[in-house]
């Protein structure tokens, strides 16, 4: 499949989604055979889970057009882009989610743009901390936690989140184990 065929499958799929746990929501999505353990379908998965938990959270948004902003910008995404730009792509992701969500764009001045560099900086920071190789899994995790923090606590509405353990370092050939705070012996 391609990358565009990937995230057409990822919108059709996470609308069908309940609740409001984007984590669940994200699990359950990559049991597909479509979503690898590494790939830039994480920058289109990642926020799309977060913004369907929103809407089913009561969060006021269209959620068709919102899926479709965030297949937009995920698709901009080039893979690959935590090793070459020095960002990772769940938490760009994440970070487009809330730019949809707030109408953000690069000349808003309410104060969500700040707010989103905000929370991009905290949870890159994060990252930073922990170290490479990447992870899609992990980085996506630590982009949810980050990110479920904010919603929580500018919207209005309530997200679940429960503390994580690893289901992939299996299939994570350059797995960190110990160093990641999700590895599950």
């Amino acid at each position: 499949m391609t990358i565009e065929e990937k995230a057409a499958k990822i919108i059709e799929d996470v609308r069908a989604q309940t609740g409001t746990n984007p984590i669940r929501m994200f699990k359950a999505l990559t049991k597909n055979d479509y979503i690898n353990i590494h790939g830039p379908e994480h920058h289109i998965l990642d926020g799309a889970c977060l913004l369907m938990a929103y809407y089913n959270a009561g969060g006021k948004i269209d959620i068709d057009e919102a899926l479709k902003k965030i297949l937009y910008e995920g698709l901009r995404m080039p893979g690959a882009m935590c090793g070459l730009w020095g960002i990772c792509g769940a938490i760009t992701s994440i970070g487009a989610a809330l730019a949809i969500i707030d109408g953000t764009g690069p000349l808003t001045a309410d104060g969500t743009w700040g707010n989103h560099m905000a929370f991009t900086s905290s949870a890159i920071g994060e990252l930073g901390k922990i170290n490479g190789p990447r992870c899609c899994k992990r980085d996506a995790m630590i982009a949810f936690k980050h990110g479920i923090e904010y919603v929580n606590q500018h919207y209005g509405v309530k997200l679940e989140y429960e503390n994580q353990t690893c289901e992939f370092s299996s299939q994570n050939q350059q797995c960190i184990k110990d160093r990641c705070p999700f590895y599950n012996i």
